[in-house]
């Protein structure tokens, strides 16, 4: 894997970003921000989850009104995650108008395509950001391709057209992308934000696009990045693709911050996109959030369910755990559990994990070996199968993490 391409660190709240720290997960609210007590107790539940930065919607008075009392009742609950607040539009007036919301956010998103018409552009995005100088409060300027400064791209469609080799529209397209972000970034610290104080995301909702603009993004400047598909989808396309994304991108050392905008089922659970990017940092090996379990796809030699309904319940045992355990037991989030269907490649992946289980296939005997660091330990047999594997497991991690607590 390639460096990280950022070098500039960046506090949010208690929270670093960029640099050698580590790739932070975010996600983003969907309640009615004025409502305060729905929208501080679904910031919990996506803190609870493993988000580290939560962006709110600040749309309104009522919503701006509401961001303090968010924040008490967060702290009431022990919940101290940065909480973001997300302008279009109108955030030069709310800011200005709500001193408090003002204060208490941790950092503000600008879009800066949105800010204002071609008029007032300039007046509105200036307003904003001197409201972040005053509280000394981080800023990420995010474009998106779906409000991108219409001027901007026109001037830049003029020039290309003027070239004697022109470039075509979607490189134009991108390059105006591109160009939002950094023209922002170097008006802000002109009106005085610091360096170490800005992000910048541009995102697109096609994955080769978003994989082009933020290499080139990655390759002038040396802020943070924030890294996203815009409007995903749902369900299995919009985390194939949010994941296809992310994983080139992170692969090759850019990006900072992440968050796959999953459209949610109705009344679905929004921690899930949470959950996704943990999991795709967890696979490309950048950090550790939830011990892993290695399952084998069954084939005809597996033609029994009863490792299909093992691995269900052990990874449903170690997520319950893990309250629990990362309390007592720091690093254990880096368990691996193998739980395989036949003799083929069973005992291999079960000496591989640091305790795995290997179940027989058709036609074996009734026996299942475990191993715990490639050493057997154990041949379990019978209806006592399962239990007394989630009870090695228990001892494996009092015997390796325990110790170290």
């Amino acid at each position: 894997m390639s460096t990280r391409r950022s070098t500039v660190t960046c506090r949010v709240g208690s929270l670093a970003l960029g640099s050698d720290h580590p790739i932070v997960v975010q996600s983003m609210t969907n309640t009615p921000t004025e409502d305060a007590v729905a929208t501080a107790q679904q910031v919990a539940e996506l803190a609870r989850a493993g988000s580290e930065l939560v962006r709110i919607t600040v749309n309104t008075d009522a919503a701006a009104r509401a961001v303090p009392e968010i924040r008490r009742r967060l702290n009431d609950m022990g919940v101290d995650v940065p909480l973001i607040g997300d302008f279009h539009y109108n955030g030069h007036r709310l800011l200005l108008d709500h001193p408090d919301c003002a204060r208490t956010l941790d950092k503000y998103r600008i879009n800066p395509g949105n800010v204002g018409t071609a008029r007032t552009r300039d007046e509105h995005f200036e307003r904003m950001i001197a409201v972040a100088v005053e509280h000394d409060k981080p800023v990420r300027i995010g474009v998106n391709w779906g409000s991108l400064d219409a001027a901007l791209l026109t001037e830049l469609m003029d020039a290309n057209a003027r070239r004697t080799h022109p470039q075509d529209a979607e490189a134009v397209y991108r390059e105006a992308l591109v160009q939002s972000a950094l023209r922002s970034a170097e008006a802000a610290e002109e009106l005085g934000l610091p360096h170490d104080h800005i992000v910048l995301s541009v995102k697109t909702s096609e994955v080769r696009t978003l994989v082009a603009v933020n290499e080139e993004l990655a390759s002038r400047c040396d802020h943070p990045l924030h890294l996203g598909l815009t409007e995903a989808g749902m369900g299995m396309k919009g985390t194939v693709a949010s994941t296809a994304a992310l994983a080139i991108l992170l692969e090759r050392g850019i990006g900072d911050t992440i968050r796959v905008s999953l459209t949610p089922s109705p009344g679905g659970d929004r921690s899930e996109e949470v959950r996704i990017c943990q999991q795709v940092l967890q696979s490309l090996g950048l950090r550790s959030f939830t011990p892993q379990v290695t399952a084998c796809p069954g084939c005809g030699r597996t033609t029994s369910t009863f490792f299909q309904e093992l691995a269900a319940r052990v990874d449903r045992h170690l997520r319950e755990r893990m309250e629990d355990w990362r309390r007592r037991y720091p690093g254990v989030e880096e368990l691996t559990v193998a739980v395989m269907g036949c003799v083929v490649n069973g005992p291999g992946e079960s000496r591989h994990a640091d305790i795995g289980i290997s179940l027989p296939g058709t036609g074996e005997e009734p026996r299942a070996p475990v191993y715990a660091d490639g050493k057997l330990i154990a041949t379990l047999e019978g209806e006592t199968l399962a239990d007394e594997f989630i009870r090695l497991i228990e001892a494996y991690v009092e015997e390796r993490w325990g110790k170290v607590s």
